[in-house]
Formats: structure tokens, sequence, C-alpha cells
């Protein structure tokens, strides 16, 4: 769902002072793991409503300290994966107040393969529409899924025309006619193409209980730059991106550890090669954040228990 206050974000600075204690330019993020209680139902929606295609499937096996009962999906565009669904029977629905996700963000190479996604995802009958907004660096579009997890589908204007204030990019939340953008750039080809459109998850948009907290953990131990705040919100990237990840207390202000529920199952991460995930592993250990670590992965869980993994390019989520 997007925030609806209209304005300018304000600039921080970033704390994570030197180059070897941030992450590498070339991160970037993977697919986000979702917790379901209807895989059926939810690999249909992601493969009809958004045009994914079922990469993988799993009937049994999961990662070492995964929650569900190991039946999974990986549903992306090419050979990008953009999601994986996991069976989870038995967890609660999430609420709404508690830590967790706010929306997983799918980037589109331009505004005709917006276009193309967002028609197809607005006639599909399970899709809830929760608004737009042009973000000057970007336009979106925000629809809820079968199980109320939050879905962006974006595309980014080219960066030379980012308005950045030093280093900082400035974003803001203004309104678009929806109707006239899809007018102009939902063609019958590229509606005819949706699903063949490259796409993949651009940023990941986390609820979290505070801001402070959040950019300590995000910006001076993970090693992300401070690119923006907004009232209620903070966004960080690597390498001049304008997010990679966003955290909010809009609906979660005050929240603790998260219960286990449906929804976010985990963030994943890719860094551009060994000797970065080596270095994240030393701020890691630094911080005293227990990290499991299989050699080519981490995983460790951010201070509301939102599980995140890193690995290398290359590495299959």
């Amino acid at each position: 769902m997007v925030q609806p206050t209209t304005g300018t974000t304000t600039t921080g600075t970033t704390t994570a002072g030197a180059a070897n204690d941030l992450l590498a330019a070339g991160t970037s993020m993977s697919a986000v793991t979702l917790l379901v209680g209807d895989l059926d139902a939810m690999t249909a929606y992601y493969r009809d409503a958004l045009a994914l295609t079922v990469l993988a499937q799993d009937a049994g096996a999961r990662p070492s300290g995964a929650t569900g009962s190991g039946a999974s999906v990986v549903l992306g565009r090419g050979t990008t994966p953009v999601v994986v669904l996991r069976h989870t029977p038995g967890l609660p629905a999430s609420s709404r107040h508690q830590a967790g996700l706010f929306h997983t963000a799918v980037l589109f190479e331009d505004e005709a393969a917006l276009a193309a996604a967002v028609l197809r995802a607005a006639r599909h009958p399970a899709s809830r529409f929760v608004g737009n907004a042009d973000h000057w660096v970007s336009q979106a579009f925000y629809f809820q899924d079968p199980e109320d997890n939050g879905i962006e589908l974006y595309w980014d204007r080219p960066r030379d025309a980012w308005r950045r204030d030093g280093s900082r990019v400035q974003m803001g939340s203004d309104w678009f006619d929806p109707n006239d953008f899809l007018d102009r750039h939902a063609t019958p080809e590229a509606v005819e193409r949706v699903g063949r459109f490259d796409a993949q998850v651009g940023h990941v948009h986390l609820q979290v209980g505070d801001i402070p907290t959040a950019r300590a953990f995000y910006v001076d131990v993970l090693g992300f730059e401070l690119t923006a705040t907004y009232p209620g919100a903070l966004f960080v990237a690597a390498g001049g991106y304008h997010h990679h990840l966003a955290m909010n207390t809009w609906n979660s202000a005050g929240a603790g550890p998260r219960a286990a529920s449906l929804g976010l199952g985990q963030v994943a991460v890719t860094v551009p090669g060994p000797d970065d995930l080596g270095a994240l592993r030393d701020r890691l250990r630094a911080a005293a954040v227990p990290v499991r670590d299989d050699g080519a992965t981490l995983r460790f869980d951010d201070p509301w228990g939102s599980l995140i993994e890193v690995a290398p390019a290359g590495v299959a989520p």
C-alpha cells in the first residue's frame, strides 16, 4: 500500500563512513520468499495476475532453518526469480501492525512493460488495487495479493533525470492519472508481450518498530547508504540507487519481534562476489549479530526477526 502523504523526502548523513564499511556498488535484491497458506491459489495468482513463469517447484526439501512444510514454488521472468512461495499451512495471517513486509517492488524495464503488467494485474479478480504514485525517480502502482501481501509494480526514470541533494536522492509521492498512463503505454503490442518483458525485484519495503534501530542495523551494520528519510520512513541503497530497502513505521510503530505468521519469509540480497560477502560477515560478527553461515550464504535476522539472506551473484535462492 502506498503511503498517501505527498511531499519531499529530507536527507541525512550516512554513518557507515569508510568505503570498506559499505556494501558493494553492484549489490542488488533477489527473490522475496513469502510464507503462504494456499500454495496453489497463490501460485496461480502470481502466474496469472503478474504474468510470472514457474521456474522451479519443490515438493518437500527446504533450507536449514526455514519455516514451513517444505513445498515451494519459484516464479519469475526469464531466468530471474521474483518470488518464492513456501507452503506453511497452519500459520495465522500476519497483522498489519506487526513488523514484516510492507511490499515487494517489482521493477520493469520501461513504461510499456509496466503498463502491460499493471493492466494484467488490475483485470485479475483476486487483485486489489490500492493506489499509484509518481516518486520522481519512478512511477509505481500498488496492489495487495490474495493473502494481503503488498506488491509494487514500477519503472525507473533514467538516473541522470533523478534530482539529487549532494549524494542523496530526492523522492516524493505525487498522484498521477493511472488511466491516462495505461491509455498511453498499454499498447496492443505491449499487452501481447506482457510475460516476455524482463522484470526483477528492484527493492523491498519493510515494516519495523522504530526508525533509529532500523538505521543502526541497515546502515551502520549492514553497510547500506542512507539515501533519504521521510516522515516515519527510511530509505537505503548501495551504489547510488534510490533505494534497495525501505523501512517504515506507518502501521507498526512500537512493534516488537515478529510472531510466526504468514507473509514475509525471507529477504534476499545479492552481493557481487565472495570478498563482498566476507566483508559483510566481518561487520556482522563485529556487531555480535548471530549469523548462520554455510560458507556460501549468510542468514541472519534483523532486530524484528525478519530473515535476511545474503549471497554472492550466481548462487540460486
